[in-house]
């Protein structure tokens, strides 16, 4: 069995290739998807489909409803979400994330700070696993595929 798992969070970082490497060095059968990490492509996709836009706002709605539709489809087809609350960056999409995939009945691991339960306590409980950090998840997934 493999599992499809959305990675999601910010996307200024290399936290997913750590994910990754930690993942291939246990032999995880997964197989990753996410948002578009190329983080200029993302703001520009709307205009590059629809045409120039007439202002940043438009610009922004236009890129917003594609990367939407791209995250929904992926969520969609994966088998476990992982949102990712790191310490550095805003985190908008990261709970947007969170929260559609909790939306859409998608099991969710949750990886934030401890100093971060406060303001995420909400997802917290809602999150089939809350843990700090991406060896954690990972541990989650690996029990997934234990026989004994």
């Amino acid at each position: 069995m493999e599992l499809t798992v959305y990675l999601a969070g910010e996307i200024h970082s290399s936290w997913r290739d750590e994910l990754k490497e930690k993942a291939k060095a246990l032999r995880l059968p997964l197989q990753f998807v996410g948002p578009m990490e190329n983080h200029d492509r993302s703001d520009s996709i709307g205009e590059e489909i629809l045409g120039e836009q007439p202002n940043k706002i438009f610009r922004d709605e236009a890129a917003s409803a594609i990367n939407n539709f791209r995250t929904e489809l992926l969520m969609k087809k994966s088998d476990v979400v992982i949102a990712l609350f790191g310490e550095e960056y805003k985190q908008w999409n990261t709970a947007m994330d969170a929260s559609t995939a909790i939306t859409l009945q998608k099991p969710l691991i949750l990886i934030r700070p401890e100093k971060l339960h406060h303001p995420l306590k909400e997802l917290t409980n809602k999150a089939n696993v809350t843990v700090t950090s991406i060896e954690q998840a990972l541990k989650t997934l690996s029990y997934v595929f234990e026989s004994e």
